[in-house]
């Protein structure tokens, strides 16, 4: 394989001195005294997992490549969620590859060497993508083994291994994409690879509490610097900072774009701009979640009165959304449909709006298949799987995940929501431009179901106090 550096056009050029001194007078710093991950007994067992499932095959799971930003510089690397799973590996360039036996090896681009001779052992100090003195150190072979718990070899030795055919995760890494010919079995892996993670393992589900919790510490955070938000021409943004401290400090980042949504912004499902003001009088919508070191994140929505006090049409669209949430808890158990907590949270829904007079025709009429005129107003599904990605598992099967039965040990959101539209003129004025989700995360228990979300308060009187608590309540009118 032909040595070839990531340089700058800019960068200054390297004197033959200069490459023979920078080659010389380094200490040894490998470390024979790194323990495995902590999930590297569980990882053993996915990938035995994965072997069994396909006997006899050659398997390639890649982590995923850099990804430029803009120009030269790269975007904070995530590896792919599978990969992770089998693994507990986060480097880029990085390749499983299970064997027909079952054996599996993690192809890694080893630590830079420091004394070998041409390109190579300039990389350290030269290559701004890799060079350990740009982006820190990676493990060497035998440091890594001693990590991950499982064979590693060196990535260049991967066209050895890559001769026959296999069945790849496509779509992660071009490279590996065109060392093996598409051999017709590439989808099923991917599948497998999204239904095995479906349910938790103990490890995982302790991971996701922990998430949980420290999201639970992020809104606190936020509901604290409410006040100074409300001063700033982008308090949206303000508040997303905060959150996003708190992310960095307990894990790795946000496990995905935090929305941060103030008044009519709350309508808008995937408010990602957070560029608003927020005003007193009105609601702020939070959807945020921390991602942990091992990449397991929360998925948590708040709707906050700003001023610490819901108005009489405020609190008026909350209960609803509460209602219906509280429905559809109660439905979650092994053995119920998947799809039943969304039925049942959309019951309560089209219910209150025709109370309202907003739905000219009555629950029943309107949860018919042909109908469904009350998603005018609240439009998505109330709740998804819930692990490494925040909507995991997206490659199941149908008959496995949506159309399928819960069972214990998955964990998942309950996320109802009404979404009235600023411009909407089937609504009364005073309706128009409230947005509000409330949603939590639940682990299928051998009963019911487990709120792991509990440290956040649901109902309405609940969240006045709370905000009380935290000296938000009497600052209504305030809008900076």
């Amino acid at each position: 394989m032909t040595q070839k550096l990531n340089t700058g056009s800019h960068d200054l050029p390297v004197s033959d001195a200069l490459a023979a001194f920078m080659n010389t007078g380094w200490a040894d710093t490998h470390r024979d005294d790194l323990a495995p991950l902590p999930q590297a007994a569980y990882t053993a067992k996915r990938r035995a997992a994965l072997a069994a499932r396909f006997p006899g095959e050659r398997l390639v799971i890649p982590s995923g490549t850099l990804k430029a930003r803009s120009n030269d510089s790269d975007y904070r690397f995530r590896t792919h969620s599978a990969f992770a799973y089998l693994t507990g590996d986060q480097e880029p360039d990085d390749v499983l590859v299970v064997e027909p036996s079952g054996e599996a090896t993690l192809f890694l681009r080893p630590r830079s060497p420091r004394s070998a001779p041409g390109l190579a052992g300039q990389e350290f100090y030269r290559d701004r993508r890799y060079g350990e003195f740009w982006v820190g150190r990676r493990p060497d072979l035998a440091e890594a083994e001693a990590v991950h718990q499982i064979a590693c070899a060196p990535i260049d030795r991967l066209e050895d291994v890559l001769t026959g055919p296999a069945r790849v995760l496509r779509g992660v890494d071009a490279s590996v994409d065109a060392r093996v010919s598409p051999g017709g079995g590439d989808d099923e892996l991917e599948t497998f690879l999204s239904e095995m993670r479906l349910v938790k393992d103990e490890w995982e589900i302790a991971e996701l509490q922990f998430s949980v919790d420290a999201t639970t510490r992020g809104f606190e955070d936020v509901t604290r610097a409410l006040p100074a938000a409300l001063r700033h021409r982008r308090g949206e943004r303000h508040l997303e900072g905060i959150f996003g401290l708190r992310a960095r400090l307990e894990g790795n980042a946000v496990g995905y774009d935090s929305i941060v949504a103030s008044g009519a912004n709350a309508c808008v499902l995937h408010w990602i701009r957070n560029d608003g003001r927020l005003n007193g009088d009105e609601l702020l919508l939070l959807d945020a979640g921390v991602e942990t070191d091992h990449l397991y994140t929360a998925d948590i929505t708040r709707t906050l009165p700003v001023s610490g006090r819901f108005s009489p049409v405020q609190r008026q669209v909350y209960e609803l959304v509460y209602e219906a949430q509280e429905a559809a808890i109660a439905t979650l158990r092994p053995g119920a449909s998947f799809r039943d907590f969304h039925r049942a949270a959309m019951r309560v829904i089209a219910e209150g709006l025709y109370d309202w007079g907003v739905l000219k025709i009555g629950a029943d009429e309107a949860m018919e298949p042909g109908s469904g005129l009350y998603r005018r107003y609240t439009l998505c599904s109330s709740g998804h799987m819930l692990g490494m990605d925040v909507h995991d598992c997206a490659r199941a099967r149908s008959e496995v995940y949506l159309d399928g039965v819960l069972e214990e040990g998955q964990v998942l959101t309950v996320e109802p929501g009404l979404y009235l539209q600023p411009d909407d003129l089937t609504l009364p004025p005073e309706l128009r431009g409230i947005g509000v989700r409330i949603e939590d995360d639940l682990v299928v228990t051998a009963d019911g179901a487990r709120l792991m979300s509990s440290g956040l308060p649901r109902h309405p009187d609940e969240v006045e106090r709370w905000m009380g608590d935290s000296g938000i309540a009497g600052i209504a009118g305030i809008t900076g």
